[in-house]
């Protein structure tokens, strides 16, 4: 997620304001700190202009347990 964020050249703040998610809770999806639903899957992916499976790739966000 991390990446595909940098590649856009946004914040974590911007990539939060268009997935309506919090600043923090981002950063803490990007350090793989937090469990994260389908639907906040879906809001990154799509607040990214990426596909949710694409996301979730190795190079993409890492799911906690």
């Amino acid at each position: 997620m991390r990446a595909e964020r940098k590649r856009l050249g946004i914040s974590q703040e911007e990539l939060a304001d268009r997935a309506q998610l919090h600043r923090t809770f981002v950063g803490s999806v990007e350090r793989a700190e937090t469990n994260i639903s389908i639907d906040n899957i879906g809001r990154l992916s799509d607040a990214l202009g990426v596909d949710a499976a694409q996301l979730m790739s190795a190079e993409g966000v890492e799911l906690a347990n």
